[in-house]
């Protein structure tokens, strides 16, 4: 991907494109102060004191490089503002890394794997990563934010229609991450089987790849790759890239690249349905698919909210809601604390039909 291509897609990673079909009252109640942009080039990103950076490969393993194009990875701030503030994002990343965040509460032996969005092009380090880890370890569970592999360019296929690579880089590091988390719980005082994944925009996407994926999208390296690699939770926002370009604005149909697996775990989808860069739609064919399959699916949308809010609040209820929203979720799931209630609810519902 050339500089300016990739920059260009930065700017409108939040604030979005807006569709010739968009209702202009629905452009305007999305639109977001714009600023100058901040580049730091030849900068790798770094946690603060309270995060231990983890490299996902071995030194010296061979893994595919994305879209560089000669590049050293860089650090900057993005436009527009989101709640009146700057974002700052990472890109042409091409050593992934996991930093992981202690619990700050009261510890429950839980853990996220927190991935950001940035359309596959960036990954917002803050908006979506550092500040929801302050979020989750306040809460007793281990965070841990994934700086995976970027750029990488969804092409253009039959009729100029994007579709992903055949090996999505992201999904590789992500899958590593819940391996290594697994392989490594008793050294980070957490339970391998209360590992979950959040995930923001295409960070959703992958949540949701990372999720159903029914086989590893690598060749194993090491005894940390015999560890399960699907998350125990979802909890997946505004996401994107679940639907074809190319469909009637209201098909609910899932593009085929969405393989949905009977298997994957408890999801929750948070969504605004004045959403005008990921239409919400996404979040419903994702989650009517889910059903389909046996799996157990939550859905919360708003009217208002836009996109890419993380957990900056605003006016919108949505962000300063879903917060509370997805603990009660995860506690009613036994991740928390006490036992899951889920099993007792499905028996009654069963014994009562």
């Amino acid at each position: 991907m050339r500089r300016i291509d990739l920059i260009l897609a930065i700017v409108l990673l939040v604030g979005g494109v807006h569709s010739l079909a968009a209702p202009a009252a629905l452009a305007e109640s999305c639109a977001r102060e714009k600023v100058d942009k901040v580049e730091v080039p030849n900068t790798v990103w770094v946690p603060d004191a309270d995060g231990d950076q983890v490299p996902l490969w071995p030194e010296g393993a061979t893994i595919a490089s994305p879209d560089l194009d000669g590049h050293q990875e860089m650090i900057g701030s993005g436009s527009p503002l989101i709640a009146g503030r700057p974002w700052h994002w990472a890109t042409y990343v091409s050593r992934p890394t996991m930093t992981i965040y202690r619990p700050k509460g009261e510890p429950t032996g839980a853990a996220t794997l927190v991935l950001p969005g940035g359309g596959y092009a960036a990954v917002a380090m803050d908006l979506e990563g550092t500040e929801v880890c302050d979020w989750i370890t306040a809460h007793g569970v281990t965070c841990v934010l994934l700086k995976y592999r970027v750029p990488q360019t969804w092409r253009a296929g039959r009729n100029g229609v994007r579709v992903p690579p055949e090996h999505l880089l992201p999904l590789e590091d992500a899958q590593r991450a819940m391996s290594l988390l697994r392989r490594d719980a008793t050294a980070y005082g957490i339970d391998p089987q209360k590992i979950g994944v959040i995930g923001f925009s295409a960070g959703a996407h992958l949540a949701a790849a990372l999720s159903n994926a029914r086989e590893r999208a690598y060749a194993p390296i090491d005894d940390a790759d015999e560890e399960r690699s699907t998350p125990d939770f979802a909890v997946v926002l505004y996401p994107g890239r679940f639907l074809p370009e190319e469909r009637d604005a209201k098909a609910l149909t899932l593009a085929p690249w969405m393989t949905i697996s009977s298997e994957a775990p408890p999801t929750l989808l948070i969504h605004a349905m004045n959403d005008r860069v990921n239409d919400v739609r996404q979040s419903i064919a994702y989650g009517m698919a889910l059903h389909e399959a046996g799996v157990a699916v939550d859905m919360r949308f708003y009217a208002d909210g836009c996109h890419a809010f993380g957990l900056r609040p605003t006016s919108a209820a949505i962000t300063t809601e879903w917060p509370d929203q997805a603990v009660a979720w995860l506690t009613d799931l036994g991740m928390l604390r006490g036992q899951s209630n889920r099993a007792t609810a499905r028996s009654c519902d069963l014994e009562c039909a």
